[in-house]
């Protein structure tokens, strides 16, 4: 019998190395939030632990999926010549298997990962639950990851990574996950607050959306002799309702109070900038204020967005951090809708070509920045529909040089977003991570695959496909009626361009992102909402220049006086 060959200090050291995975639960979907919580409150007094929440499903990654990944990654720990390196443990809900958690974790052996993690209450259930990870650094720590990018929430697909990357073995290309890691000193009053404030965001929204359309309906009906400014500061408001819901994300008032927030402040801010800009410049207000407050808590990390009602919602999983889908194409439409009110009166000439281009490339970098908006599908259609609205303003007819300029500049965007991402994230940006570090061509393959299968979800849940057909109907009103929409600026040449850089912007955001249909859907919800505030247009508008058509008729009846 040979005997076994002796093993190197770094063999030795791997060969040390090994997991248990704890699963508590599941409890049931009818499970109060203080019983969830005191699992919390049981994990922050055990010292060597660190904690964090859980989001038990993205997309199609449920926890099914979760339990079959923890099994494969066993298994190739067996089969890797360690057979028990990676144990799982099973724990029922409750008191009952609270209390065993101390035990199980001050028997934690030298080298030894102790991950713990509360079911969800069922296979496919999007949820938020607790997990602990004890061995992966200093204790009490709070974790992330780079798949979430926020403090204090992991994802289900990081669990099985995290267990193969401790035990040094090779992450298959099909679990996409990122490791787990620690980020400061836990705060477990923090963590219960954002856990309550994530789980009522989703079912706040649609109210939240109802009462800022009544309070506008409202206005319209009691303020019958001032239509028009009714009109306007009913359609500012709307525009300025990301601002105005950063607002009650920080106080997290009531739902009652948190409803009127949104409509005081949004309907506060409309007022105001109404008075203080001449039309049709109001929409500038609110399209700096949204990029700068948006670009400032994901700096600061504030969590602010996250919080708020257009948040990228953790809870449901499909998205963590930077600018949810909601806000991407939106956002596209009001900076150019500001950039038109600025150029107003305009000519088509390179330079209001060159000033819609800047604003519009700002907007890329900004939605693009792996630490602001983090989203590939927001640079490439902010890309499209900035070069739609630049190729309306430059002088000549339409070439096909443009045309070529027009396709490439999504191309053009998606290289400035690799380089954003080297720059501001050292290439660990989503873009890097998801497209250019995709480990085999099946694995960009299913990436397309999944965001497509989510796109189709969305068409058919709930009202959606009402919804995507009546943007499609109104969206081709407005190309066949654009003269006709636009009559209250004359068809000034820079909002025809926003008019069609916005469509453009939705149409294909619909196209490349995965919440699909719900992009084209509120591009043209918010083009209404700046039609509206055009045909508010004053008896009397304070503009600083007089429109070119408006100064023609004018040269037309002197000269009718003279003769």
């Amino acid at each position: 019998m040979h005997p076994a060959p002796a093993r190197s200090a770094g063999e030795e050291l791997v060969a040390s190395r090994s997991a248990l995975v704890v699963l508590v639960g599941p409890g049931s979907s009818r499970t109060r939030p203080s019983e969830s919580d005191a699992l919390e409150r049981k994990l922050e007094s055990i010292p060597t632990l660190s904690v964090g929440l859980i989001s038990t499903a993205q997309g199609d990654y449920t926890p099914a999926r979760m339990l079959q990944d923890l099994e494969r990654a066993a298994h190739m720990a067996d089969t890797a010549g360690s057979p028990g390196r990676l144990r799982i443990a099973r724990l029922p809900a409750g008191p009952a298997g609270a209390g065993r958690l101390p035990g199980l974790v001050e028997a934690r052996r030298p080298g030894e990962l102790v991950l713990i993690v509360e079911q969800a209450s069922s296979a496919q259930a999007h949820e938020l639950r607790w997990c602990a990870v004890a061995g992966l650094g200093p204790s009490s720590q709070t974790l992330t990851s780079q798949t979430t990018e926020q403090r204090g929430i992991i994802a289900a697909l990081d669990v099985a990574p995290t267990l193969l990357a401790h035990l040094r073995l090779p992450i298959p290309a099909v679990m996409r996950g990122k490791q787990i890691r620690l980020d400061g000193k836990l705060d477990g009053a923090a963590l219960l607050t954002l856990k309550a404030r994530l789980e009522i965001v989703y079912p706040r929204r649609q109210a939240a959306l109802v009462c800022l359309l009544a309070a506008w309906a409202l206005l319209l009906v009691a303020a019958r002799a001032h239509r028009a400014w009714a009109c306007r500061c009913g359609a500012l408001a709307v525009l300025w309702s990301p601002v105005a819901l950063l607002l009650p994300a920080a106080l997290e008032p009531s739902a009652l109070g948190e409803y009127a927030l949104i409509v005081g402040a949004s309907f506060a801010l409309a007022a105001f900038t109404d008075a203080l800009l001449p039309w049709p410049r109001a929409p500038i207000a609110p399209a700096v204020a949204a990029t700068l407050a948006l670009s400032i808590d994901a700096l600061a990390g504030t969590q602010l967005l996250i919080r708020s009602l257009l948040g990228p919602n953790p809870a449901y999983g499909s998205r963590f951090y930077g600018i949810g889908n909601e806000l991407k194409s939106g956002l596209a439409v009001l900076v150019l809708a500001a950039v038109a009110g600025a150029l107003y009166p305009a000519v088509r000439s390179r330079r209001a070509a060159t000033t819609m281009a800047g604003a519009g490339a700002l907007l890329a970098a900004i939605e693009g920045a792996a630490r602001i908006g983090a989203g590939v599908g927001g640079v490439v259609l902010v890309c499209a529909g900035t070069a739609a609205a630049t190729a309306m303003l430059l002088p000549g007819s339409l070439t096909r040089r443009r045309v070529l300029a027009g396709l490439a500049a999504p191309v053009a965007g998606l290289l400035l977003l690799a380089a954003i991402d080297l720059v501001t994230a050292h290439g660990a940006g989503h873009f890097t991570g998801s497209v250019l570090d995709a480990r085999s061509a099946s694995d960009l393959q299913e990436e397309i695959v999944r965001r497509y299968e989510a796109a189709w979800r969305e068409l058919r849940n709930g009202l959606m496909p009402l919804a995507t057909a009546a943007a499609l109907l109104l969206a081709a009103a407005g190309i066949c009626y654009r003269e006709r929409l636009l009559e209250p600026v004359h068809s000034d040449p820079a909002w025809l361009a926003a008019l069609a850089g916005g469509l453009t912007a939705g149409a294909v955001g619909a196209l490349v992102e995965d919440s699909g249909p719900v992009l084209l859907v509120v591009a043209v919800s918010t083009l209404a909402c700046v039609l509206a505030y055009l045909w508010g247009k004053p008896l009397t508008p304070r503009s600083l220049r007089t429109p070119l058509a408006t100064r023609s008729r004018a040269l037309r009846r002197s000269a009718g006086r003279a003769s």
